[in-house]
C-alpha cells in the first residue's frame, strides 16, 4: 500500500477514535458504546500490525516459473479426498 494511502488511513483512525471518545463519554456504560470503542482500538492494532509487515517481493512479469510434469510422489496424497467425485485410487499391500 503506497505511504500516502497509509497516511490518510492514520488520519482517518485519529479521526474515529476522537469521535468514538465522545460516545464513550456519553454512553459508556452501554456495551455496544463498548464494543465500539474496543473496535477502534483492535482497528488501531491492525493497523500498526499492517504498517510494520514486510512489504511483499516485486513480482517479475517476465520470469518464466517452471513447474515440472513429472508425476507427485503418491505419498504426498496420502490421506487425501476429493470432496464429492470420490476418492483417490488406493493400492492395498
Amino acid at each position: 500500500m503506497p505511504e500516502n494511502e497509509m497516511a490518510e488511513l492514520r488520519r482517518l483512525v485519529v479521526r474515529l477514535r476522537t469521535r468514538v471518545g465522545t460516545l464513550r463519554s456519553d454512553d459508556a456504560g452501554t456495551p455496544a458504546a463498548r464494543r465500539v470503542v474496543n473496535s477502534v482500538e483492535r482497528l488501531e492494532i491492525d493497523l500498526a500490525e499492517f504498517a510494520r509487515s514486510a512489504r511483499p517481493a516485486a513480482v517479475d512479469p517476465d520470469a518464466v516459473v517452471v513447474v515440472p510434469d513429472t508425476p507427485y510422489d503418491p505419498a504426498f496424497w496420502s490421506g487425501a479426498d476429493d470432496e464429492g467425485v470420490g476418492g483417490h485410487r488406493r493400492d492395498h499391500a
